[in-house]
């Protein structure tokens, strides 16, 4: 498997991202269950970048005496931009995750503890879809190719499903769990199973982590190909990978209040998929610059924000069969028939 990546790199990059978890259990376990503020999401996601810069400050120095400047710098550079698309795209992740939460009826103070554990579930599921993926390319150029087009048409589905509201009620994952187990109709704290009328079950929590789950293999088939147009290198997709997914639980709670401001950006997210995919698509005919895909990346963004905040939201009716998502506490698990029957 081609890349940058020795066996020393890959140790200092597993060594770097379990000392960074430790340290978050430990805060977290510290901190015990409790409501996370915009000051304490806005500080923990600073030091997530920083992090996330000191690594890549050491793989530039490393790369500089290594290869020579240049080659550093190119590197560097496709580190910043697959991180900064992996972030891009999970803001819009992360609105889903608020949607999950609300849905559901989960207090903010049991959320730090759900989103960590999904946080651990992508990093292990990320770690084989990236390996894999670059194992498959390298074997199978034509493969870009697809994921030029899955890019193009997933950016395409974004736009026109932008503003719309997702119908939780009828997914299938969570239709499927209602009748495959008892869930009990009330959250009993951090617990994923309790008894309930003498009844092992499990509780809604443990079925937001299922869904949870879900939704990031969902963004992991998006997000994975999205830094494969811009490097192939696997030690560069997994990193920049990894170590935006580090920051997300922090940022989740620093942007959970202030999604309805950036009505917006889905439309940004979209353009951004849909111009790396046609990027992957024409890979063999121009190279586009790993430059010009940052600053493509940067640009939308900030363009979509700002706007958001100049446009005011229009109101968008719901489609049909679509519940409001504030107005469905978890004690509507037990409601189904289904749930009843286990």
């Amino acid at each position: 498997m081609m890349g940058i990546g020795t066996p020393t790199m890959w140790g200092i990059f597993v060594a770097f991202v379990l000392v960074a978890l430790v340290v978050d259990f430990a805060a977290m376990r510290g901190q015990g269950a409790h409501r996370v503020g915009m000051r304490e999401a806005a500080i923990w996601s600073i030091i997530w970048v920083l992090v996330s810069f000191v690594f890549v400050a050491w793989l530039w120095w490393r790369l500089r005496d290594a290869q020579g400047p240049e080659f550093a710098n190119t590197k560097a550079l496709e580190f910043v931009t697959g991180y900064l698309v992996e972030k891009a795209l999970a803001v819009d992740n992360i609105f889903v995750f608020l949607m999950v939460f609300t849905y559901f009826g989960v207090p903010a103070e049991y959320q730090k503890r759900v989103l960590m554990i999904g946080i651990l579930g992508a990093i292990a599921l990320r770690a084989v879809l990236i390996l894999v993926g670059a194992w498959l390319l390298q074997h199978f150029h034509w493969l870009l190719y697809v994921f030029g087009a899955f890019l193009l048409l997933t950016g395409i589905k974004m736009w026109w499903a932008a503003g719309q509201e997702p119908d939780l009620a009828g997914n299938p994952v969570l239709k499927w769990i209602h009748r495959r187990l008892k869930i009990s109709p009330t959250l009993d704290g951090e617990k994923f199973f309790t008894v309930h009328d003498g009844v092992r079950m499990a509780t809604p929590l443990f079925v937001v982590i299922v869904m949870i789950g879900v939704v990031d293999v969902i963004f992991a088939v998006d997000s994975i190909p999205a830094i494969f147009a811009i490097t192939l290198d696997p030690f560069i997709v997994l990193t920049s990978n990894v170590f935006a997914i580090l920051g997300l639980r922090a940022m989740y709670f620093l942007l959970a209040n202030m999604h309805e401001k950036f009505h917006l950006l889905s439309y940004g997210l979209a353009l951004i998929l849909g111009i790396i995919g046609t990027k992957m698509l024409m890979i063999d005919v121009y190279k586009i610059p790993v430059g010009w895909s940052l600053a493509a990346t940067a640009l939308i963004l900030m363009a979509t924000m700002v706007l958001s905040v100049l446009i005011p939201a229009r109101t968008v009716p719901k489609r049909p069969g679509t519940s409001s998502l504030a107005s469905a506490p978890a004690a509507k698990l037990q409601s189904a028939p289904e749930a009843r029957e286990g």
